[in-house]
């Protein structure tokens, strides 16, 4: 069997070989948290549509593809018909210090959101399909708290005629079950105010267990929980320059944990720079712009730091976001940064 097969097994195992996780990794989680935790579902009182494309260690063969559609609004006519800014001087921006000063926590109201996400590594493909509610609720005169949970299907593929074996019968994946249907669970927790955040969400809920053949152990395989950690601080340089420091931490058994470091510098509600870093594996920089109140853009490229640097140009990244319903006409996000 050649080397392809094990790479697909130690993929849906977790082991640590090229991949450290089971679901896709993200540079711009900042531009995107929903991805990451269902309490950010109808965090901004508008409907925010997002579509990403994310193209890992190009020049690699086989290296990870991931595509996403994301959309959540909120649900609650005092939040939605309210102050854009949950504060009485709503048409600052997000990025000013009288909005971090002013700023009052939100109407307690409902949110709703929709994610799919495909991903494909060599022959194995995922596609990951899920509806989430989360409630947000004040807990204090400027900190918010949601509590959010998703629930959908995760379905996963082995293209055969990908794989090259010395036995075309192989036991390991012949007359087997190379197309699966499993259930997917995910919750988090989101506390937020306007100058600081901070999130703990899970992925995978659900162990499952992955056989690509029903005779053989050969390539059985089990998901595991997924756990995130996200934090980040807005810090008014003046009011028209901000720092936007965040982290996130991801633990995924029996993986050593990694993590995530991301700076930006937003300018007002018009555009911003960053740059990251993720623990032994790549630096990253990044770019935004907020073209109108209606759509904005994101994009970041990482030069790989790992082994696989000898073969990879690095990784692409690019985020377009939609702004429905945005009878406030803000730029960008009031209540995520």
């Amino acid at each position: 069997m050649k080397r392809i097969l094990f790479l697909c097994v130690g993929f849906l195992a977790g082991l640590q070989v090229t991949f450290a996780q089971q679901r896709p990794q993200y540079t711009q989680y900042v531009f995107n948290s929903y991805l990451l935790n269902p309490a950010v579902s109808g965090i901004e009182n508008y409907v925010d549509l997002k579509a990403g494309y994310r193209s890992q260690w190009t020049g690699l063969d086989g290296a990870p593809v991931t595509s996403y559609i994301t959309i959540n609004a909120p649900l609650g006519q005092n939040f939605v018909q309210g102050d854009a800014g949950a504060m009485s001087a709503g048409a600052e921006s997000p990025y000013s210090r009288s909005y971090t000063q002013e700023y009052m926590a939100s109407e307690p109201h409902h949110g709703v959101g929709f994610a799919l996400v495909s991903d494909k590594t060599g022959p194995i493909s995922q596609t990951n399909m899920n509806l989430s509610y989360a409630y947000h609720l004040g807990l204090a005169p400027k900190l918010n708290l949601a509590l959010g949970v998703a629930a959908g299907v995760n379905h996963i593929s082995l293209n055969t005629s990908e794989i090259t074996l010395e036995n075309p019968l192989d036991p390991a994946i012949s007359n087997g079950n190379n197309s699966q249907w499993k259930p997917d669970i995910s919750a988090g927790v989101w506390a937020y105010s306007a100058s600081y955040y901070f999130g703990v969400s899970v992925q995978q809920l659900l162990r499952q267990n992955l056989y690509f053949n029903t005779t053989s152990n050969v390539t059985q395989s089990q998901t595991v929980p997924h756990y995130f950690f996200t934090a980040g601080v807005k810090l008014p340089m003046n009011d028209d320059v901000s720092l936007l420091p965040s982290v996130l931490v991801k633990v995924i058994q029996p993986v050593p944990t990694t993590y995530d470091v991301n700076l930006k510098m937003a300018f007002r509600d018009i555009f911003w720079l960053g740059a990251s870093y993720r623990k032994d594996d790549s630096f990253g920089a990044l770019a935004g712009i907020n073209i109108s109140s209606t759509i904005n853009l994101g994009y970041s490229y990482d030069f790989t730091t790992s082994a696989l640097r000898t073969v990879s140009n690095g990784t692409h990244e690019i985020v377009i976001g939609i702004l429905l319903n945005n009878r406030y006409k803000v730029r960008c996000p009031q209540h995520s940064f």
